[in-house]
């Protein structure tokens, strides 16, 4: 009877606890094909845009996009930590920062078809959730809100991937939505979010590029009506840059739509997961009374490309990959994992992907829920301790530099106020609270020395 007892006990509370599983997120891998290691630092890689490479070596350089042992390494990295994961999340950007001319659509789609080859071979039986990235079309960042070649010809590489409507739609406008891993309850929304890139010229007239946000906000009805929860993926995010102020990537009308829609849904969405801005950092999303209500997580990208957007300073990275722990009932985001590969001692010594860190235990936080990711930036707002270790993961621990006022103010501003009128507000609350605080220590002192004069 005891044994029974125990039985009975034993199965309650499997029922009742949460079940854990593990996704990867790879983003941003820029494959160059052109990387090779030569006497002659400018002629390393067409990605340098003719910036020597002094340093380069068999896994990369921070001037140069990803060489193919950085590819290569990257995924079965993935397979050597987490063998047998749930599902991988690839928000796209696959081909190498170089002009147009230099590229062309048969090499876009080439490069495509490379990536998707190796994480076919080294995760042959996992179910991958992709995205195309500003990069992944000829000529870059012009994704129409229509049908072309690309999408038709990437639709049939990821076939064993997607389902037969996703194939449709994805050949239509590049998005597609499943349920997440066939469950009922759970659902997968992957969005084209390069129809709403600024540097997108295509669509700044169109209200509705692709008729992708009336969809996705008749996929996101049915999925509470269904009492479904729901991932959001894609590469472009909305908001602006952290490392560098006012800079935004969404045309500010779609912005706003893209604003409107999580609020509208926040109830049934669990997360969002995006790349674009090869660094580590989330964005928050408020009701109108201030409740945070959805995180979106920003995965810092394979490719150590020191960016040349002009304002940026030394904005190259570490390569990182991600690992997310969720609930597989709720889809609540338990803990993220990142782990990176030091591409300075990589190329001296050898490669060795090791975990950065655990956001619970680096941020003291119990999960990665809405709530706990406004409590990070909280920490990250008012306290230098946590601002800079947040820093020095935002470049995957390449730059180990402090961030000083006017650096906390960018990075708390872009991860607090996705809305532009908001943020540009934040800014000048922000701005002015730092200027406060700097001029306190020296009218307290001027105050004393007063007082004491007295």
């Amino acid at each position: 009877m005891l044994v029974v007892k125990l039985l009975l006990c034993y199965l309650l509370l499997k029922e009742v606890q949460p079940l854990s599983g593990n996704f990867w997120h790879i983003t941003d891998l820029h494959w160059d094909p052109t990387y090779t290691l030569t006497n002659a630092p400018e002629l390393v890689c067409a990605s340098s845009g003719k910036r020597p490479a002094p340093n380069a070596g068999q896994f990369g350089d921070y001037e140069c996009d990803s060489p193919w042992h950085l590819i290569n390494s990257s995924v079965y990295a993935m397979k050597d930590i987490l063998p047998d994961p749930d599902f991988i999340v690839w928000t796209g950007d696959d081909t190498p920062h170089v002009p147009n001319e230099d590229l062309g659509e048969d090499a876009v789609l080439d490069i495509i078809s490379n990536l998707t080859h190796v994480i076919k071979h080294v995760f042959p039986r996992t179910k991958v959730y992709s995205a195309l990235g500003n990069h992944d079309y000829h000529p870059k960042n012009q994704l129409p809100a229509g049908p072309n070649n690309i999408y038709s010809q990437t639709a049939q590489m990821w076939k064993d991937w997607l389902e037969l409507p996703s194939q449709e739609t994805f050949k239509k406008g590049g998005y597609y939505t499943e349920r997440l891993l066939g469950q009922p309850g759970l659902r997968m929304l992957v969005l084209n979010t390069n129809l709403y890139y600024d540097q997108n010229k295509l669509n700044v007239a169109l209200d509705d590029p692709a008729s992708q946000f009336s969809w996705a906000d008749h996929v996101l009805t049915e999925a509470a009506k269904n009492k479904e929860k729901v991932y959001i993926i894609g590469h472009v995010p909305p908001g602006f840059f952290e490392k560098k102020r006012s800079k935004p990537w969404f045309v500010p009308k779609f912005n706003q739509k893209y604003v409107d829609l999580i609020q509208r849904h926040h109830s049934v969405i669990l997360g969002q997961f995006f790349g674009h801005h090869h660094t580590d950092s989330f964005r928050m999303f408020y009701s109108s009374e201030g409740s945070p209500i959805s995180t979106m997580f920003l995965s810092p990208g394979v490719t150590p490309w020191k960016t040349t957007l002009p304002g940026v300073v030394d904005g190259a990275n570490n390569p990182g990959i991600r690992v997310f722990e969720y609930d597989t009932k709720t889809l609540l985001v338990k803990d993220v994992v990142t782990y990176y590969l030091n591409l300075t001692y990589a190329n001296m010594a050898r490669g060795r992907w090791e975990k950065e860190y655990r956001l619970t235990e680096s941020y003291r936080v119990p999960d990665a829920s809405p709530a706990s990711m406004h409590q990070v930036l909280e920490r990250i707002a008012n306290d230098h301790c946590y601002l800079q270790k947040y820093y020095e993961y935002n470049s995957v621990s390449y730059d180990l530099s402090e961030c000083d006022s006017d650096c906390r103010v960018d990075h708390v501003c872009a991860a607090r106020e996705v809305d532009y009128t908001r943020y540009e507000h934040c800014l000048a609350k922000e701005g002015a609270a730092a200027i406060y605080g700097g001029l306190l220590p020296v009218l307290s002192a001027v105050l004393s020395l007063v007082l004491s004069s007295r």
